[in-house]
């Protein structure tokens, strides 16, 4: 996302946060002004995980990739080079993106290079230059998202603090006001919390998601270049 459009969301989800703690319940609204920020940090932690989520569906690709795959394997164990740069466009997705660019230097080149082994490492480069531009785009906002629960920690505990000395200014609080003063401690400590918690889990599953990109996109440039290697082009 841009950052335009970042100060945009973050806005909104200030001026919406703010018109649910207006219009709460008094044992919500208890949990005072930083209940505010609370709530920012929640719905931007929904914010960035949407957008994550159609980010890394998208990266996927059309259909399945491990069937992408093995008709990539099939295209250039018999040669057919073009075959497989079809099947890359069709495919589409980070994986495909970054072999179909090693595949077209790979035909672009093989009237140019010297010898196979140039024509290999211009593939091989080929394929580094894609992936150093999709890699980025599958991490975006991640760290974002990590920051925000730390953040969605450190409120709730601010929250709690602020309760207790509420609750303990005025000397010995009777009843009520040692009541109202833990009310606020413990909504802004499980905002807090549960912001934190979906945050983390979240994080942790794209990061996983990534990882496995990464993953299978290092497995399937190695195989694609032994082929490449050890097959000639029809």
């Amino acid at each position: 996302m841009k950052n335009n459009v970042l100060w945009l969301i973050g806005a909104a989800s200030v001026l919406v946060s703010w018109f649910i703690w207006v219009k709460s319940p008094d044992y919500i609204k208890q949990g005072g002004p930083l209940l505010i920020l609370g709530l920012t940090c929640l719905f931007l932690v929904f914010t960035f995980s949407i957008e994550r989520f159609l980010v890394l569906w998208r990266a996927g690709g059309r259909g399945d990739a491990t069937r992408f795959v093995a008709n990539l394997r099939q295209s250039l164990k018999g040669g057919n080079v073009a075959e497989a740069v079809e099947a890359c466009k069709r495919q589409g997705g980070t994986l495909a993106n970054v072999i179909g660019a090693g595949l077209e230097r790979f035909q672009a080149m093989k009237g140019v290079a010297a010898d196979r082994k140039e024509l290999i490492e211009e593939t091989r480069e080929a394929i580094a230059e894609a992936s150093a531009v999709e890699s980025p785009l599958l991490e975006k906002n991640l760290s974002a998202l990590s920051t925000i629960a730390s953040i969605a920690t450190m409120l709730g505990l601010l929250g709690t603090t602020f309760g207790m000395i509420r609750s303990f200014r005025a000397g010995a609080p009777d009843a009520t006001q040692l009541a109202l003063g833990i009310s606020e401690a413990l909504v802004n400590t499980f905002l807090g919390l549960m912001t934190a918690i979906i945050g983390i889990v979240l994080y942790n599953y794209f990061t996983t998601r990534v990882d496995t990109f990464s993953n299978d996109m290092e497995e399937t440039t190695f195989e694609v270049l032994a082929l490449l290697k050890s097959r000639k082009e029809s």
